[in-house]
């Protein structure tokens, strides 16, 4: 079975830090572009961090710039995303995806299932 299964949300206080996995079966991670999005109840999913299928090439969105880290395991299988210095307002659910011909786009051919992350005191 293809799939896409993130770990690691949960609560934190501001100024914490977490580190999200997402793990691949099926597939090799390293054959695709893979990125991180996150998305608030009523809001448009958006854009976090975004890894080349080369590892060359990484992206952030600004408000994350300084403070989160992409990062690829290939013995493993499974992308990474630090995120430190949290703030309430990355809060949200995170998603990993991974595509094959696009790079940090929300079309993907496979996203995971989403990993509830709360920054509160």
């Amino acid at each position: 079975q293809l799939q896409l299964v993130e770990s690691g949300g949960g609560l934190v206080q501001p100024g914490g830090s977490l580190r999200l996995s997402c793990a691949a079966s099926g597939f090799t991670l390293d054959s695709y572009n893979i990125g991180w999005f996150r998305q608030a109840p009523g809001k448009e999913r958006e854009g976090v961090s975004c890894l080349s299928s080369n590892g060359r090439t990484t992206d952030y969105r600004e408000s994350v710039k300084a403070r989160f880290t992409i990062s690829r395991d290939n013995a493993k299988n499974t992308v990474y995303l630090q995120m430190n210095s949290l703030k309430p307002e990355d809060t949200d659910i995170y998603y990993c995806a991974a595509a094959r011909n696009r790079y940090c786009s929300t079309t993907n051919d496979y996203w995971g299932q989403g990993t509830q992350v709360t920054v509160s005191s």
